[in-house]
């Protein structure tokens, strides 16, 4: 059997040290292979056809470079929690190479929890326990699977070695892979080096990567900025839609590229409430759920900052320039959010008071902590029938607000064109049945951390990255955690 075999191209790797620090992952002691996105792999060109599990556990775990490899770990800083750090870069990811995609897309091939970088953090140790792991990769792909831009799960190995955080845990390593991992807090790194060129060869590049028709523009780095931003506005609100909390959005955790990126302390609500936080470090609630379009337009300031001497050279110009920009983002969220909204209601035409429907029902659902994922998937039925409102009203715990809201909603209803049938089956394809359910992600972990059993995560994984099917033989995976299931602190897993 041969090692899998990657056709890299490794761009970032040919850009300057200073963006940068070459090193190699650690030695696994026993590599095993957890599992392994074969169609992944087939998209982006890595050949594994006469690679076998062992082979696979070698190069996933970091114990062999695959040919063509230029290993290294990222330099940037960031705000985390509103204080800026000078330096963070991966202290605990170290960067294979690129790869381009059967679309034509440029892709970074990443380990994650590989060993120590040289920035990694005095007394960290770099590596990964298999909870975290496990959790990336299952949270990634159903993201993946929802339609929602995000980086992406390639392989999970452990690495026959103990972790040691509050006690011993398995060693695990997830590979990433990512449009880019170039984030707001590597523009603030290269900004703090006081160095204009390097800063403009940044831009320069995340244009050419991401962005190539705004080097056409007349001011291409306000266009970059521009761009950012309209990602940003979409993702948070695909975020909002599916009642996802990321936990930890500091500046060196937003990709430029609009990807969803580092699944440490994140959840999913059951029951709504828009104050609902769950990250163990977010003890004042910055991130939590109804924070996350507000956060994003801050850290959006933070990439403006760094931008200005390429904006203009008039600082106050600049300034003014970056503003303007800076100022159309919550217009631009608020319409992503509201079109993801109208969806889930079964809307297509839109009408000025539906921002007033979904406000009354979002405080209807808070005020009865109705299950948020639930709520949206058994409204098809009731649009294709208003008889068939019995599972709904259930979720109520007085089941008069809900009908007093039907009322409002059949109302707009009747306004649509769409037949009730054909409403439903649309309703259907973006409400999901099933998502990575906090008690159920947990259920997973500890069965393989205690037991040595991957079943629960390979069975989970495969509802997540189906989410729009409802499961027959697991209707379990459908519902709310139980009283004593709950989940309600997540944690980053460094």
């Amino acid at each position: 059997m041969s090692l899998p075999r990657f056709p890299f191209d490794n761009s970032y790797a040919r850009l300057p040290e200073v963006f940068f620090r070459r090193c190699e992952p650690k030695s696994a002691s026993t590599p095993g292979l957890i599992c392994f996105n074969h169609a992944l792999a087939d998209s982006l060109g890595i050949d594994v056809k006469h690679s076998d599990e062992a082979s696979l556990a070698e190069v996933f775990s970091g114990n062999q470079l695959p040919e063509g490899a230029d290993s290294l770990a990222m330099a940037y800083c960031g705000h985390q929690f509103g204080n800026l750090v000078p330096l963070l870069g991966d202290g605990r990811a170290i960067l294979l190479g690129e790869v381009v995609d059967a679309y034509g897309k440029r892709r970074d091939i990443q380990l994650k929890g590989a060993g120590k970088t040289p920035f990694s953090r005095p007394g960290s140790d770099g590596l990964a326990p298999l909870g975290p792991v496990l959790r990336e990769y299952l949270v990634s792909e159903a993201m993946y699977a929802l339609g929602i831009p995000t980086t992406r799960a390639l392989a999970a190995v452990t690495t026959g070695e103990q972790v040691v955080r509050e006690y011993p845990q398995p060693g695990a390593v997830i590979t990433r892979v990512a449009a880019s991992h170039i984030r707001v807090g590597t523009f603030q790194y290269l900004a703090l080096q006081d160095d204009r060129d390097q800063l403009q060869r940044l831009a320069d590049y995340v244009i050419a990567r991401h962005f190539p028709n705004a080097m056409f523009e007349d001011n291409p780095y306000l266009e970059l900025l521009r761009c950012v931003s309209e990602r940003q506005a979409s993702l948070v609100a695909q975020w909002m839609s599916i009642g996802f909390i990321h936990g930890v959005m500091n500046t060196d955790n937003m990709t430029v590229s609009g990807e969803t990126l580092d699944y440490g302390p994140c959840a999913f609500m059951d029951a709504y409430h828009p104050e609902t936080v769950f990250s163990s470090i977010d003890v004042q609630g910055r991130y939590s759920f109804e924070n996350q379009p507000y956060v994003a337009r801050w850290n959006l300031a933070r990439l403006a900052e760094t931008l200005l001497p390429l904006i203009d050279e008039d600082q106050d110009v600049a300034i003014e320039k970056a503003k303007a920009v800076l100022e159309d983002f919550m217009p631009r969220y608020d319409a992503f959010w509201l079109d993801a909204m109208r969806a889930k209601l079964g809307l297509e035409n839109p009408e000025e008071d539906d921002a007033t429907l979904l406000e009354a029902l979002l405080q209807s659902l808070a005020d009865h902590r109705v299950d948020f994922t639930l709520f949206f998937r058994y409204l098809y039925r009731v649009a294709e029938d208003p008889g068939d409102d019995a599972e709904v009203a259930a979720l109520f715990r007085d089941a008069n607000d809900w009908h007093q809201w039907s009322q409002r909603w059949q109302q707009r209803l009747q306004r649509e064109s769409v037949p009730a049938v054909d409403r439903g089956e649309r309703m259907r394809a973006v409400n999901p049945a099933v998502i990575p359910r906090n008690h159920r992600v947990e259920e997973a972990i500890r069965a393989a951390e205690d037991k040595g059993d991957f079943e629960p995560f390979h069975r989970l994984l495969a509802m997540v990255t189906d989410p729009y099917r409802e499961p027959g033989e697991h209707p379990e995976y459908m519902q709310p955690p139980a009283a004593n299931e709950q989940v309600v602190r997540t944690f980053c897993g460094t």
